[in-house]
């Protein structure tokens, strides 16, 4: 039996503070916990995946695939990197 990971994605919003708020959620994680923080760093498609004290991130696959994509070597790089795309 295959077990088959769900991810949520962000449903389009009204609200614009709604948008970037799973972002703002894994950077308060990424900031608050080392060992998470090296983990989104050196593998961001497993930190994604794995989440923070239980719970996943709510991100749209444009900054989903942001992140994984960023090879970030630090959170203020990897800012830099959402911000200017």
């Amino acid at each position: 039996m295959v077990a088959t990971q769900y991810t949520p994605y962000a449903l389009p919003s009204t609200d614009p503070t709604a948008v970037h708020r799973g972002v703002g959620s894994l950077f308060a994680a990424a900031i608050v916990n080392q060992q998470f923080r090296k983990m989104l760093l050196e593998n961001p498609e497993a930190a994604l995946q794995k989440g923070y004290l239980g719970k996943t991130f709510i991100l749209t696959r444009e900054e989903r695939a942001l992140i994984v994509s960023a090879r970030a070597r630090s959170l203020s790089d990897l800012a830099r990197r959402l911000t200017n795309s």
